[in-house]
C-alpha cells in the first residue's frame, strides 16, 4: 500500500529469492511447511497504521470494561471451563479486512478476534527473512512498540516465562510436533528455552503434572497454551493421564483456556467502534433483513473459518436449531489493494497483542497478514494460487 516501495519490490522480486526464504524456513522442519507463505510482505503507510492502532484501541477498551467477564460468561462451554482463571487475557489477536469506506479511503474492518496466541515466534522470523533476501526493505519493521527483535522477545519472555525457569514451562498442543504451525513452536522454543510437549505426553502424579525428557521427569509449573479444546475430541480419553489438568492449582496458564471463548465471535455484538461491522446474536434478531446477501452467518464456536455461511439464504436461517450459538454479521467487502504481477490481491491484517502480568494494559507487539484471491481469506482456501497466503506487514 506504499506505491513506491511496492513498485521497487515487485521489480526486484525473483523466484530464486522467494524459494530461498522457503528453504530457510523448511530446513528447521522434518516436513515442508504446512501452510503457504505469500511472495511478498504488506507495506503499510503511517496513515493506515494509525487507523489500525485506533481500531485495536477501540476493542481493547471493551475488553477493559469492569463487566466484561459478566458479559461473556455464557461463552464458555461448561465441559471446557477451566479453574483458576486469571483476570486478563495474556494474548489478544484482532483480524481486520482492508476495505474502502464511502470516501474511498482505505480502512480496517474487524472480521474476528481471539483471546488466544498466534504465530508470535514465526512472524519476526518471516519479516527477517524477507528483509535478508530483499535488502531494499531492510529499514522497515514488523513491530509496533518494540525497537528490535531482542526487545520483542524480551516482552514475549516476560509474558510466557515470567518468574519461572524455562524448563518449568511447556508449550502444549495435541500432537504438538505434527501441527501445521509447528514452525512457530520451534522458533518460540529456540528463543525462550521452553519445551514443546503434546497433551498425550503429560502425566499426573498425585496432584502434580509432569513431562519426561531424556528419561528425567520435570514438573510442569506453567503452560503456554496452544491447545484448542474443540479439537480434543473425547475428553475422557484425551485427559486420562492428567485427569485434573483443568482443575489443578499446581500450574499457571499463560493464555488461560477460558479466554479463548470469552474473546471470540461471541464478543463482537458488544463492541462499539466505527471499525466493527454490525453483528447480532441470531437469537436476538427479531426480523431478518431483506438484503440477506449483505450478511454472513457465523457459528460462535468454530475455528479458522469453519462453518461460516457467506451467501446466506432464508433456508439457512430456518435450518439453525441453536440460534443463540450463531451471529449474523454485516458482510465486509475486502478491497483488493496488494499489487501482484498479474493484478490486485485482497488482504487481512491481524494485530497481535501480549499482556504480561503486572502491566495495566496489553501491548500491541507484532502482526500477521494474509493475502487472498478467493472468497475466504484463510491460507487453506488459497493453496492453488500464487501471491497469496500468510505474510507480515512492514512499516
Amino acid at each position: 500500500m506504499i506505491k513506491e516501495i511496492r513498485e521497487k519490490y515487485n521489480a526486484a522480486f525473483s523466484q530464486e529469492a522467494y524459494q530461498a526464504i522457503l528453504a530457510e524456513i523448511n530446513q528447521q522442519l522434518k516436513e515442508p511447511l504446512g501452510f503457504r507463505v505469500a511472495e511478498t510482505p504488506v507495506f503499510i503507510d503511517q496513515k493506515f497504521k494509525e487507523k489500525l492502532v485506533a481500531a485495536g484501541d477501540d476493542l481493547v477498551t471493551t475488553i477493559l470494561r469492569k463487566d466484561f467477564k459478566e458479559l461473556t460468561e455464557r461463552s464458555i462451554p461448561q465441559e471446557w471451563r477451566t479453574a483458576h482463571e486469571n483476570e486478563r487475557p495474556h494474548f489478544l489477536t484482532f483480524d481486520f479486512a482492508v476495505c474502502r469506506d464511502e470516501n474511498q479511503e482505505l480502512v480496517p474492518r474487524l472480521i474476528e478476534l481471539q483471546g488466544f496466541p498466534s504465530l508470535y515466534g514465526f512472524q519476526p522470523e518471516l519479516a527477517k527473512l524477507f528483509q535478508k533476501h530483499f535488502p531494499l526493505i531492510e529499514s522497515f519493521t514488523p513491530y509496533f512498540e518494540q525497537h528490535d527483535e531482542q526487545a520483542y522477545f524480551d516482552l514475549l519472555r516476560r509474558t510466557i516465562i515470567g518468574h519461572h525457569q524455562p524448563h518449568e514451562v511447556i508449550l502444549l498442543d495435541i500432537n504438538a510436533k505434527e501441527q501445521k504451525t509447528v514452525i512457530d513452536f520451534f522458533i518460540t522454543a529456540r528463543h525462550l528455552g521452553l519445551e514443546i510437549v503434546s497433551l498425550e505426553e503429560l502425566k499426573q502424579v498425585g496432584s502434580q503434572i509432569f513431562y519426561t525428557k531424556d528419561g528425567v521427569n520435570h514438573q510442569v509449573k506453567k503452560i503456554y497454551n496452544r491447545l484448542i479444546f474443540d479439537e480434543v475430541g473425547n475428553k475422557e480419553e484425551a485427559f486420562r493421564n492428567v485427569p485434573d489438568l483443568l482443575t489443578t492449582d499446581q500450574i499457571e496458564w499463560v493464555g488461560h483456556p477460558n479466554w479463548f471463548y470469552r474473546i471470540s465471535k461471541y464478543t463482537m455484538p458488544f463492541l462499539e467502534s466505527e471499525f466493527v461491522p454490525l453483528t447480532t446474536f441470531l437469537s436476538e434478531v427479531i426480523t431478518f433483513p431483506e438484503n440477506l446477501s449483505d450478511f454472513v452467518l457465523k457459528p460462535l464456536f468454530s475455528f479458522a473459518g469453519q462453518g461460516v455461511i457467506i451467501d446466506v439464504t432464508r433456508d439457512d436461517l430456518a435450518a439453525i436449531k441453536d440460534p443463540e450459538n450463531w451471529v449474523l454479521q454485516k458482510k465486509v467487502a475486502y478491497e483488493p489493494v496488494i499489487q501482484a504481477p498479474d493484478g490486485l490481491v485482497k488482504c487481512e491484517i491481524r494485530l497481535m497483542y501480549v499482556w504480561p502480568d503486572g502491566d495495566e494494559k496489553p501491548t500491541l507487539a507484532i502482526n500477521l497478514a494474509r493475502l487472498s484471491r478467493g472468497k475466504m481469506i484463510g491460507v487453506r482456501y488459497n493453496s492453488d494460487f500464487d501471491w497469496v497466503g500468510g505474510t507480515v506487514c512492514l512499516f
